[in-house]
């Protein structure tokens, strides 16, 4: 077989031969699924991209830190931060958007929940650097948005996260984007016309905590 389909049926079988456990059955999911999740990041992660591992530790440690102000919702967004930037990994990265990449390794060799799959799939608004890729359309097709209130946290939890894992102000992350691309790059234009996005996405997750420990 040849042509895109050959390429992406070689995709999925090396996707579904990384040494992981099943995704977690139905039954009892919300309790397992962050764990599960947190695995498969590491096996994806953390030895091939160990800075990129660094920081989706990070990212994971500010949504579990939000899980008071989540409530159920605690565990999938937990797990949308451990996998939301798998699409990175050697071997996943196929269409350079890697919210996408992530996404359909999650969905078509993961058979993960399909919520978690949206979310990892327009997480930090990714359908502007989708824009920029001409992939806008495949991404919406494939994909639809999470709620605002599940997507705002992701982003939150992502853009409050250095490379290395630390907390930082959102604006000195997105600074941090543009100096690491370089000005005219497709990431830090895409950055650039998200950033009002964000930083409303930010400041909605900081009035939901604030109001919350009040």
């Amino acid at each position: 077989m040849t042509g895109p389909d050959a390429d992406q049926d070689v995709f999925r079988r090396h996707a579904t031969s990384v040494d992981v456990p099943p995704r977690p059955s139905s039954l009892g999911l919300m309790n397992t699924l962050a764990s599960w999740a947190e695995h498969l990041a590491r096996v994806l992660l953390q030895e091939p991209l160990p800075r990129r591992w660094a920081h989706v530790q990070g990212v994971a440690a500010r949504a579990r830190s939000l899980a008071p102000v989540l409530g159920a919702d605690a565990d999938l967004l937990a797990a949308a931060a451990w996998l939301h930037d798998i699409g990175y990994a050697p071997g996943l990265a196929a269409t350079g958007l890697h919210a996408l990449d992530g996404a359909r390794y999650l969905r078509d060799a993961r058979h993960a929940p399909a919520m978690l799959c949206r979310l990892v799939a327009h997480h930090t608004c990714a359908i502007i650097e989708a824009e920029e890729r001409g992939l806008a359309g495949v991404l919406g097709l494939e994909f639809e948005p999470a709620p605002q209130a599940l997507s705002s946290v992701l982003t939150y939890c992502d853009i409050t996260t250095s490379p290395d894992g630390e907390l930082v102000p959102a604006e000195e992350r997105l600074a941090e984007i543009l100096r690491r691309y370089g000005p005219g790059h497709l990431v830090s234009r895409s950055i650039q016309r998200a950033t009002p996005m964000i930083l409303r996405a930010v400041e909605h997750v900081q009035d939901r905590a604030a109001a919350r420990s009040t």
